[in-house]
């Protein structure tokens, strides 16, 4: 088949992104209950750190792996050899699972993570290599839009199907492998389509980039901008402890904590979008970029307080929702607009050290800092008390957005009156 005329061409390939990006993230909310849920059945939310300690170390190998083969074939056929192994696995998770023991349900948590972190990065590494700049700012925002929409159907299908149909956990298993078929499907339409062409210089760039911490070490800006990155998911552990506490105590049934969790994730994404939508357009109005970063941290602290004084499902919700909404949401959006007054190429450095390396080592710090204070200590805290931590981990978060605004303005009196945005 030829690709549809070039005045066409731009809007079905987002159109389709689209479609592909919300088939992998409700693929995902359909695991991420089920993972969750017998995790906990099996083995107790106080060994999740230890699990987020293995995905750390799973990923850092299977990364490099990837990435080998990304260099040496083309991202469609990288894209659709993953799908494949995905599906098979899941085939093989849904008989081990119903076997005894807790081996099969800490595998399938470490396996569920690294698929999430390996489909999202494949399908931004194969969307970045077909679009070029101006490209990417006029349609990444319908794209990514699909993410979100695609959690909150996932999350609340999954939900239906254990509650109205009387599904098992596992049974979503086999569910979520189809729709990595429907994925695959796609990606073979798309490419028929010839809109998983590349362009040229663009198809092995992520393969190479390391990254360099030396470039943000040695810019004072890009340094306080990953430092807020890294606190943030240093932060992300910490609370969804928190919250996981709360389910396994409040959700004794296996099928009951699955279907809570998939409505959760629905929940979350729905707020996620509501936000997009409503909310950040006007704070970046009136308050601009960094008054927008500022509201993960402050909602973070607000949703601790509440924990610490009751350690509830509603308060643990609260919590995660204030993490994770606004993380995908206003936190996401307010980020990028600190780049601007940034070299290309120091940013695309920095990216690539935040996200292949700082991200892990910081999540795998807010996991050991868990184990710690409540099991490795002879004096333990409870996971309310974990609450001071991360109120002092916000109140440095917020210090140093008062440091990066400074920062900012010093180098936006610089850069082209265009860029000032903030």
């Amino acid at each position: 088949m030829l690709m549809p005329p070039m005045r066409h061409a731009h809007l079905t390939r987002s159109v389709l992104l689209f479609t592909n990006f919300f088939l992998i993230i409700a693929a995902l909310y359909h695991l991420k209950p089920a993972s969750r849920s017998l995790f906990i059945g099996a083995l107790g939310s106080d060994y999740l750190p230890y699990v987020w300690i293995a995905t750390a170390v799973g990923l850092a190998l299977v990364i490099g792996v990837y990435h080998r083969l990304v260099a040496r074939y083309s991202r469609m056929h990288v894209v659709l050899g993953s799908c494949a192994v995905f599906i098979a696995c899941l085939l093989v998770f849904y008989v081990w699972l119903n076997a005894d023991g807790f081996v099969p349900a800490f595998a399938f948590y470490v396996f569920v993570d690294m698929l999430s972190v390996i489909l999202v990065e494949q399908f931004w590494s194969l969307t970045n290599s077909i679009h070029t700049t101006e490209d990417g700012k006029r349609w990444y925002g319908l794209i990514g839009t699909g993410g979100l929409l695609g959690g909150m159907a996932g999350g609340a299908l999954s939900g239906a199907f254990i509650t109205h149909l009387h599904l098992s956990t596992t049974d979503l298993l086999p569910i979520a492998a189809a729709i990595l078929g429907l994925l695959m499907l796609l990606t073979l339409w798309m490419g028929r389509l010839g809109l998983y062409t590349e362009h040229t210089g663009m198809r092995n760039n992520g393969a190479h980039a390391s990254g360099d911490w030396h470039a943000i070490v040695r810019h004072r800006y890009l340094l306080l901008i990953a430092t807020i990155l890294l606190l943030a998911q240093m932060v992300e552990p910490l609370v969804e402890f928190q919250f996981m506490k709360v389910v396994e105590a409040g959700i004794g049934d296996r099928e009951t904590r699955t279907a809570y969790l998939g409505n959760f994730f629905s929940v979350l994404s729905a707020v996620a979008i509501g936000i997009n939508l409503l909310i950040t357009p006007l704070v970046h109005r009136w308050l601009g970029a960094l008054g927008g970063l500022f509201a993960q941290p402050l909602a973070v602290s607000v949703g601790s307080l509440l924990y610490m004084t009751q350690a509830s499902l509603d308060s643990g919700a609260f919590l995660k929702i204030a993490d994770r909404g606004l993380s995908y949401s206003i936190n996401r959006a307010s980020k990028e607009l600190l780049y601007v007054p940034i070299d290309p190429l120091l940013i695309y450095q920095a990216k690539a050290w935040i996200d292949m390396f700082g991200y892990r080592l910081f999540r795998v710090l807010g996991s050991v800092l868990i184990l710690v204070l409540t099991q490795w200590l002879p004096w333990t805290i409870s996971a309310a008390q974990l609450g001071w931590l991360v109120l002092g981990v916000c109140l440095i978060w917020c210090l140093t957005l008062l440091k990066l605004g400074d920062e900012y303005r010093h180098i936006a009196a610089h850069a082209a009156p265009a860029k000032r945005d903030l």
